[in-house]
């Protein structure tokens, strides 16, 4: 059985899926329809980092989801990838809706408004500056929260992306103040990272509450295909667990580490990423060697 993965955040670089765009009429076609239902000019700051407009959130995340849309679509029409028996879909983050959509859970133009939102949420959620996230290499959740248990640390795990790997959220100066004290507990890096504000924290709840009221509003559309949610890592195919879960994402934990463990859980052995980079290709096999897996972010991986 075969599951498709979509990436979230991060995984976005200036120029991404150009070479598809170029060569692929479809693929201009879906960015038009794009930008007319956002009315952003999303290829001017995908393809120029027009006024260093795709690292900032409200634009990152319909940037990374229309080039992970155009892939998909592009490899539906060459692949036939929708003929093969595709069991659930799935995506870190803001790639859980890029998997509503290509999963054809939710319509296109709700998917992408419905983004344009978050993104605007998420970008304004705080001021700016006042709160950060941190990647932590070394640990698992398990430790890294027995780490922030023991020391009374005023911070989350934000995403738990592999064995190795955990993304933390906090204020500013309490991420930076607890560098050090993750360092002599093992852990081998701290990295902070270049974001906007702390999210799947608290500090995203009031965005959270007003976003869930919009998804409440959208439209969801009952098929085979299963989704498995971030918020709790289970498999669902009800249109209104699928929707709790989502209204439920923004301030809360990526579980990424055991929604992989799930897919090995079930017996699924074959993934395929689609979207730009290969980051939750290596994020996979660092979880777990039980799969096959298959990316495409790129015109030659058509081969």
């Amino acid at each position: 059985m075969t599951s498709i993965v979509f990436p979230g955040q991060g995984s976005q670089s200036v120029g991404m899926v150009k070479d598809f765009h170029d060569n692929f009429k479809i693929a201009k076609s879906i960015f038009e329809e794009i930008e007319d239902y956002t009315k952003i000019d999303i290829r001017k700051i995908i393809f120029e980092n027009y006024e260093d407009k795709l690292n900032l959130t409200q634009y990152t995340q319909i940037c990374i989801f229309a080039s992970s849309y155009v892939i998909f679509k592009i490899i539906c029409d060459e692949k036939g990838i929708l003929d093969k028996k595709i069991n659930i879909m799935m995506g870190h983050s803001l790639g859980e809706y890029t998997a509503l959509a290509c999963s054809n859970k939710i319509d296109l133009k709700d998917c992408c408004l419905i983004l344009k939102k978050r993104g605007e949420l998420m970008n304004n959620a705080v001021s700016p500056k006042k709160t950060t996230m941190a990647a932590l290499i070394g640990k698992d959740s398990i430790s890294v929260q027995k780490i922030i248990n023991d020391n009374d640390l005023n911070l989350e795990i934000a995403n738990d992306n592999s064995n190795i790997q955990i993304v933390i959220s906090g204020d500013v100066h309490e991420i930076e103040n607890s560098r050090e004290l993750f360092l002599k507990n093992d852990i081998k890096k701290f990295v902070t990272l270049n974001v906007s504000a702390a999210f799947h924290s608290k500090y995203m709840i009031k965005a959270q509450e007003e976003l869930a009221l919009e998804i409440e509003n959208l439209i969801f559309k009952e098929n085979e295909i299963k989704i498995i949610s971030n918020y709790d890592a289970n498999i669902y195919n009800d249109t209104l667990s699928i929707r709790k879960n989502l209204q439920k994402q923004m301030a809360n934990r990526v579980n990424w580490t055991q929604s992989i463990k799930k897919l090995e859980e079930i017996g699924e052995n074959k993934i395929i990423e689609i979207g730009p980079n290969k980051v939750l290709s290596g994020l996979i096999k660092r979880i777990s060697n039980k799969f096959d897996i298959i990316s495409f972010n790129q015109i030659s991986d058509l081969n």
